[in-house]
């Protein structure tokens, strides 16, 4: 016990002590502000490697973002990435942020479902689910329950069985190998459950989107409770997603 004590003196308090108040580097790109003046609607459009701006008007779709930066960089006076990390949604319309609206992303309290709140409010356990993923989103949310973020805090886990989990966290693009297998996890998750889509993969196909090789037909016959942007998403954005969710304070 004194030798703890005394790492403990000597390292400090690690742990963030609130979640929802962190300032990132100015560099982290975040939720993208979008300006009007743009002054060619197609050469705009036509920099995003994945499709997600359209216009007009100007808008980008946080789900197809690979926050690559590339429209930020060829068109300065037009888009700008703040490091607002708070990207998650219950809804996939929220995701889409169009010129002049400098609205912040979040949960729309009203369309969650009320179970939800009754029952995860003080204890969530989620089975994740690598659905073909290149591992970056894996290691984020595993980096969610490390020293610095401590996610196990606010009584959410990740846990190794889909029976002692409350739902899922689906990454990647959703291969076909990988459908079936999904689709096992998701039936011996008992009732009820809920369904997080986390990473650019798994909200819309990302780079892989229209490929023959990934099957998303699952996510068309069940309702989403969260999306979270971000490729990949950072450990804040995942944990304020899920608390703002289950309406958890954060401190």
């Amino acid at each position: 016990m004194l030798n703890q004590l005394k790492i403990l003196f000597q390292q400090g308090k690690q742990t963030i002590p609130d979640v929802s108040a962190v300032n990132l580097p100015p560099n982290f790109r975040g939720r993208p502000v979008i300006t009007g003046g743009y002054p060619d609607a197609q050469a705009i459009t036509g920099v995003c490697p994945v499709g997600a701006l359209t216009a007009p008007p100007l808008s980008i779709d946080l789900a197809r973002c690979a926050f690559c930066g590339l429209c930020a960089r060829a068109f300065p006076e037009n888009i700008r990435f703040t490091n607002d990390y708070k990207l998650a949604a219950n809804s996939r319309t929220q995701l889409v942020l169009t010129e002049g609206n400098n609205r912040p992303v979040g949960i729309d309290r009203q369309t969650v479902r009320p179970k939800i709140r009754q029952l995860f409010k003080k204890s969530l356990k989620l089975r994740q689910v690598s659905a073909g993923g290149d591992n970056s989103a894996e290691m984020e949310l595993n980096a969610c329950s490390n020293v610095n973020f401590d996610m196990g805090r606010f009584g959410i886990e990740f846990v190794a069985s889909p029976r002692h989990a409350d739902g899922i966290v689906i990454t990647g693009p959703i291969t076909r190998n990988m459908a079936q297998a999904l689709q096992m996890c998701y039936d011996a998750v008992p009732e009820p459950k809920i369904i997080v889509l986390a990473g650019t993969d798994a909200l819309s196909g990302g780079i892989f989107a229209g490929n023959e090789d990934i099957d998303r037909r699952f996510l068309e016959k069940y309702p989403v409770d969260l999306y979270i942007p971000g490729n990949p998403p950072h450990p804040l954005t995942v944990i304020n997603g899920l608390l703002n969710l289950i309406d958890k304070t954060n401190k």
